[in-house]
């Protein structure tokens, strides 16, 4: 097979959440755990950091890989989901998985996992570990797919755990309270394995605190250490005041950076207490050029000038609700806006959040999962945001600029099959 045959044929042999949603999602860990025996248990051959949370884990995950690579450590880094190219979920040291290693793996482990018939999430998380076994790193960040206590990738024992935060997303499968959710991510806490928590509110801090007392694990709250003192915005990203490394600038824009900073920050000092070497110049480095070493991309990504225009691929309300407060400060003649967003999402609660003042650009992203843009054009009208219909991204950007004067601000977002078709789009001109 060719490496695009492979990839059809993985989208066709176990149906990715990302294309089809719900009817993708296998709840438990049978396959993972005979998936990972018949390869040998590969994840026990390196180091592992285990990040979960409903927004931030991407930026996380991406910024300590940095920042582990500038310190001379050889870096797997596992997430999803991807935005181009299906090997930009399993990278090392910034590197995409080669294309011959995802076909070898196919063509030679097929008569094995077919009669199991995995998920989509069950075979790559497998397909990663094995990956990282063979380019012999010396640790992998692995970013949980959804939830975490029964998350595929909560077979590891990890050097470090990080809940970056809790808000409403996937709540049926996850429940439908912040208590629920936060059990759930909390079940990749491991006993005596430090556990670093980003953002708590009332309710999540208890679940957390039960589940770390039951579990004898070592809690870390970043909102009590606060190792960012401020943050001011600086060209496209921020630059940070911290109490230990002194001033930092962040390549990434986006204020709820701010936020994944100081919880990144509290947990190089807990991979520093277990034994990792890190120090300031390799901090500097992973924050200023994390898009060049891991190609990370999708956080408020500016993709054009005059006007200028940014895509971030936050799709629920925490994700969305820093984006919207972002929007707000924007100094421009008309903002505008190219929307979508899949049909399992809290819909309502989003387009109430949104600016009312912005020209609305509804589209619909290509994938099976996505709300038609009409039907989200006319929940839309009822929130009082006006627009039209775009079949989709490439069209209502096209619409876009030729409306927009050069001192507007373009915004793509939504979703991150948005941000994905845009990119997409861009990378073919």
């Amino acid at each position: 097979m060719t490496y695009e045959q492979t990839i059809e044929y993985l989208f066709n042999c176990a149906p990715a959440f990302q294309q089809v949603g719900s009817s993708a999602y296998k709840e438990g860990l049978s396959n993972t755990l005979l998936l990972d025996e018949h390869f040998g248990h590969p994840h026990r051959s390196y180091r592992t950091i285990h990040v979960a949370g409903t927004n931030g884990k991407g930026s996380t995950s991406h910024t300590l890989a940095a920042i582990l690579q500038a310190a001379g450590y050889k870096v797997g880094l596992y997430t999803s989901p991807h935005l181009i190219d299906f090997r930009e979920r399993i990278r090392v040291n910034g590197t995409p998985a080669s294309k011959e290693f995802v076909i070898d793996f196919v063509e030679k482990e097929r008569h094995f996992f077919e009669p199991l018939q995995p998920s989509f999430f069950e075979l790559t998380t497998a397909m990663a570990f094995l990956y990282f076994a063979k380019e012999k790193v010396d640790v992998a960040i692995i970013e949980v797919g959804l939830g975490g206590r029964l998350d595929c990738t909560n077979i590891i024992m990890p050097d470090a755990c990080i809940i970056t935060n809790i808000s409403p997303d996937h709540t049926q499968f996850l429940g439908n309270t912040l208590e629920k959710i936060a059990f759930e991510k909390a079940g990749i806490m491991k006993r005596g394995i430090p556990a670093i928590i980003g953002e708590t509110t009332p309710e999540t801090k208890e679940v957390f605190l039960s589940h770390a007392a039951a579990m004898e694990t070592p809690l870390h709250f970043a909102e009590e250490k606060k190792p960012l003192i401020c943050a001011t915005p600086a060209d496209e990203g921020y630059e940070y005041t911290t109490t230990i490394y002194g001033n930092i600038k962040g390549e990434l824009g986006g204020e709820y950076q701010i936020k994944n900073t100081n919880t990144i920050l509290t947990a190089i000092g807990i991979l520093k207490e277990k034994g990792y070497k890190i120090d300031g110049k390799a901090i500097q480095e992973g924050f200023r050029n994390v898009t060049s070493l891991t190609g990370l991309m999708g956080r408020w990504q500016k993709v054009g000038e005059s006007p200028r225009t940014v895509c971030d691929a936050g799709h629920n309300i925490g994700g969305i609700g820093y984006i919207v407060e972002q929007l707000k400060k924007q100094k421009c003649r008309q903002l505008r806006i190219i929307f979508g967003m899949v049909n399992d999402k809290d819909i309502s609660s989003v387009l109430a959040m949104m600016p009312k003042d912005a020209a609305y650009y509804f589209t619909q992203a290509s994938v099976a999962r996505a709300l038609p843009c009409r039907e989200l054009k006319k929940q839309a009208s009822t929130y009082g945001l006006e627009g039209c219909c775009y079949n989709n991204v490439s069209e209502a950007l096209k619409t876009a600029y030729r409306e927009a004067d050069k001192e507007d601000f373009i915004f793509i977002g939504g979703s991150c099959f948005i941000v994905a078709d845009l990119l997409s789009s861009l990378d073919r001109n």
